[in-house]
């Protein structure tokens, strides 16, 4: 294709639909540091903003290449063909009916998010040096080559692609594997190796911000009608059908997680519905334009009794996923993911029919097979990169005396709070730093 092919409304479409996934970033880091107590805000909020910065760099000079080059194997792109994208600023350069670099920068907003997404199951307690390093390193070795399989479809942007895409034929729309899967499995190691925080189920641990996870949600749901509907590509029936999709999973998945609280627990909060809704977008990603509104509704439903139901597997299974990365993430893409095989249906775009609609068992097996592969080699990767830095970096987790006295201070010299002019010294710094009354409590 060349300058003649490009849809100015398209072009509109996915440009605003990247920003809005980069505002999800944003929305995490809302979402992520209201959960945590107030002596770890601005650490958690840190690690969703450098990954930004990290990814962002790491984008431009080789990433892209590496997701949508031309594939050695159908394992990962060629890292040289776009390295620096200075091959895709003519005219000339097109991908479907917009510019490649407006189709570059709406992927580099995935890759972010994606990095991002981890780093809620190690909060209060790793290193920032080792988290930067970490996301760095796993964005090369384990995102980029994921997102190759299941993005890189043949002929979009160079001539050949990933495996998941082409030679399984799976169905991911904009990324239940690549991106919540693959994170959720990350998460789940890296909370295992890193161990629980101290003073579990022994301290209050309890949000230290509700308002932060609501606007965090609410943020995370406007962005993700630009994640779902711009992975049309096109301002078209599509996008249509996955806007509609978007608006109803997450509604289900709301009301589905608070009832399974007030059944519980007596009581539904608002922390649960914040988490049913971010269950519900998390499902319909990868099924966003193979199902039916009603179908939406139903993988909504599931993903928020689902998420729900397995955040008590983490006491009974003894692993410390601080905010429920691996519940909400790896269980609701899982969920999402395989409903394909049930609930994809022939009069939507995706043309394909899943069991109830009188598919037969080959759509769900594609759909698992694909689940598996990503699931695994994203949980044998990221504990390779992890016990290879904790080895090379000297511990992967800060002191216990860093993470009584508050991760804030010890990481970052600073405090989220400014309600106490009393001056405490963290542990390794010279200078004074003000410390909020509830953070003094806490240390106290």
């Amino acid at each position: 294709m060349d300058a003649a092919d490009i849809s100015s409304g398209d072009t509109a479409w996915v440009l605003t639909s990247a920003a809005l996934v980069l505002l999800m970033t944003l929305g995490l880091s809302f979402f992520y540091g209201g959960m945590v107590r107030a002596k770890s805000v601005l650490n958690m909020v840190m690690m969703s903003i450098v990954s930004m910065g990290i990814v962002g760099v790491v984008w431009v000079l080789f990433g892209f290449s590496m997701v949508f080059g031309d594939s050695i194997g159908g394992f990962v792109g060629n890292p040289f063909d776009f390295a620096g994208l200075t091959s895709l600023l003519g005219e000339d350069a097109v991908v479907g009916t917009v510019p490649a670099l407006v189709f570059v920068g709406f992927q580099a907003a995935f890759a972010i998010i994606a990095v991002a997404l981890v780093s809620g199951a190690v909060a209060d307690r790793m290193r920032f040096s080792a988290w930067v390093v970490f996301a760095a390193v796993w964005a090369v070795l384990v995102y980029f080559p994921a997102a190759h399989w299941v993005f890189a479809v043949d002929g979009l942007v160079s001539e050949s692609g990933g495996f998941v895409a082409n030679d399984f034929g799976a169905i991911d729309f904009a990324g239940g594997t690549a991106i919540h899967i693959n994170a959720g499995a990350a998460a789940l190691v890296l909370a295992v190796i890193l161990g629980p925080r101290i003073g579990l189920q022994r301290s209050p641990m309890r949000p230290h911000s509700l308002p932060f996870v609501m606007l965090g949600a609410g943020l995370l749901w406007f962005g993700w009608f630009g994640f779902n509907a711009g992975s049309a590509l096109a301002a078209d029936h599509v996008a249509a059908h996955a806007w509609v999709t978007t608006l109803a999973a997450p509604a289900a998945g709301m009301l589905a997680w608070l009832v399974v609280e007030r059944i519980r627990d007596g009581r539904p909060t608002s922390l649960g519905a914040a988490s049913g809704i971010v269950a519900g977008l998390v499902g319909i990603t990868p099924a966003a334009a193979a199902v039916s509104p009603v179908g939406a509704l139903a993988i909504g439903a599931a993903s928020g009794v689902g998420s729900a139901l397995a955040i008590g597997l983490k006491k009974k299974l003894g692993y410390d996923d601080s905010l429920d990365v691996v519940s909400v993430h790896l269980v609701a893409g899982l969920i999402g993911t395989l409903s394909i095989g049930f609930l994809a249906d022939p009069a939507t775009p995706a043309e394909a029919a899943g069991l109830l609609y009188g598919g037969g068992f080959e759509l769900l097996g594609v759909e698992a097979l694909s689940s598996v592969v990503v699931l695994c080699y994203s949980l044998i990767m990221t504990t390779l990169i992890a016990l290879v830095l904790r080895r090379l970096m000297g511990g992967l987790r800060v002191s216990a005396r860093e993470e009584s006295f508050g991760i804030d201070v010890a990481a970052h010299a600073e405090s989220g709070y400014d309600y106490s002019q009393t001056p405490l010294t963290a542990p390794g710094i010279t200078r004074s730093v003000v410390i909020p009354a509830p953070v003094q409590q806490e240390v106290n």
